[in-house]
């Protein structure tokens, strides 16, 4: 006896699921005809429209191909609506129904209704073809507020729009239907912005296949070859290597895109191959004079160089280096004096020729022979030299940013050379500030 209560009860409720559902539906398709007779003066009856089909009634999936039909159509009136106001700038954006995504909801609407066509037996063709006429007009949608979204970077939501175009596109040739995207170049262009989009929505498994395709189409964009490279250089040398044959493709075919020369200099310098960088980077310079950046990256280069061939005793060609590093350091500060950067490895050069000197000299305290000690002293003469030259940048680097703790580190230790405990202990007491979290107010030499 109870399971019969049950199951009428279920009846019942069923019953009344119907209704709501047929209530919800005629609700919102008399308020989408009142809006469509006059949108201007019903501006309510949209929204009324737009509460009666969102969410689907109780929530429950409809089977009737022509309820996702009605919403389709509800939610494309909205978004093409939403259009008209920021082309134009005539009405307000806060007067409509807010609802996020519009233009993709709606294309789903529409897709879900030509599955439940196929789904339902005897289903009239007519409500296909509404269907497919819903998917045409919406893609053009989809492409503005994938553009309004990635203005925004809002990456997330403009690579949901694009990617929806795509699939649009897919269920309209599927049916033997024409789409905006039936053009080559459109295509090629509709798969870019997706690649884009899902890119820097740090989605490369999204990108990578779109950007694969549009290089096999030899599209004709330089970021793909710069995109490519990065989704595949995933920072292991195997993987950078593997990658970079995008990257010269790219070089190759752009000889003059600064953007693809920029990410060949960070490749090679990600893989220490400096002697590769010079060429780059002096091509980078004559192209962007005032980029101090490039005449840093280039004097570093050299003085990784420097200390390169010194290790290896060729003195010769570590002295070219060490001026050739010191050069571009000059030169930036030609440009700018208060570049801290080039103050800092200006001083950073010497004072590495210092410490190197150093080691020898330590090595020769051992030789008390009068020879020895005449090229003892004339070593220590030296050491003392390449700090003297180094202290002034230091100094100048220190007034600009008296919370470098590596200059407060160079400059402690060079006073300790020259034997000024109280210099070197006020420098360390600095240092230990920075190190425990505190900052430096002023500069230790603002008053040398």
């Amino acid at each position: 006896m109870n399971k019969m209560i049950l199951g009428m009860l279920a009846l019942v409720l069923a019953a009344v699921s119907v209704q709501a559902q047929h209530a919800g539906v005629k609700a919102a398709a008399k308020a989408l005809a009142a809006y469509n007779l006059d949108p201007h003066a019903s501006k309510e009856r949209l929204k009324e429209a737009v509460a009666a089909i969102l969410p689907d009634p109780l929530g429950e999936d409809v089977g009737d191909p022509k309820f996702y039909i009605l919403k389709g159509e509800i939610l494309n009136t909205l978004a093409s609506r939403i259009v008209v106001v920021k082309q134009t700038c005539l009405g307000s954006l806060e007067e409509l129904p807010q609802v996020d995504g519009v233009a993709v909801k709606a294309f789903n609407a529409y897709a879900t209704a030509v599955e439940k066509h196929a789904q339902v037996i005897n289903s009239p063709r007519y409500l296909l073809q509404d269907a497919l006429k819903g998917i045409l007009e919406v893609q053009g949608h989809l492409y503005n507020f994938g553009i309004y979204a990635f203005e925004a970077q809002d990456y997330g939501s403009a690579y949901l729009n694009f990617s929806s175009g795509l699939a649009a596109h897919e269920i309209l040739k599927n049916q033997g239907e024409e789409s905006i995207l039936d053009d080559a170049y459109a295509m090629m262009d509709q798969k870019y912005i997706t690649a884009l989009a899902a890119l820097n929505n740090h989605m490369p498994e999204a990108a990578r296949p779109l950007f694969e395709e549009l290089y096999q189409a030899n599209y004709d964009n330089a970021a793909i070859y710069e995109a490519l490279y990065t989704i595949h250089a995933r920072g292991e040398v195997a993987s950078m290597e593997a990658a970079y044959p995008y990257l010269k493709a790219g070089r190759e075919k752009y000889p003059g895109e600064t953007s693809l020369l920029f990410a060949e200099i960070n490749h090679f310098l990600k893989l220490n191959r400096l002697d590769e960088l010079i060429d780059k980077l002096k091509m980078a310079i004559n192209r962007e004079p005032d980029n101090l950046a490039l005449y840093i990256t280039l004097g570093g280069v050299y003085d990784n160089l420097y200390q390169r061939e010194l290790a290896a005793g060729n003195s010769d060609r570590a002295r070219n280096y060490f001026d050739q590093a010191f050069n571009y350091y000059h030169q930036t500060l030609e440009k700018d004096p208060t570049n801290f950067d080039a103050l800092y490895s200006t001083g950073t050069l010497y004072y590495n020729r210092a410490a190197t000197m150093t080691i020898a000299l330590s090595e020769l305290s051992s030789d008390n022979s009068p020879a020895g000690m005449e090229k003892y002293e004339a070593m220590e003469a030296g050491v003392f030299a390449a700090f003297d030259q180094a202290l002034p940048y230091f100094q100048k680097a220190e007034r600009i940013n008296p919370n470098s703790v590596e200059t407060l580190i160079a400059l402690k230790e060079i006073y300790a050379r020259y034997n000024e405990p109280e210099t070197s202990n006020a420098l360390n007491e600095r240092l230990e500030n920075l190190q425990h979290g505190g900052i430096n107010e002023t500069s230790f030499f603002n008053g040398f």
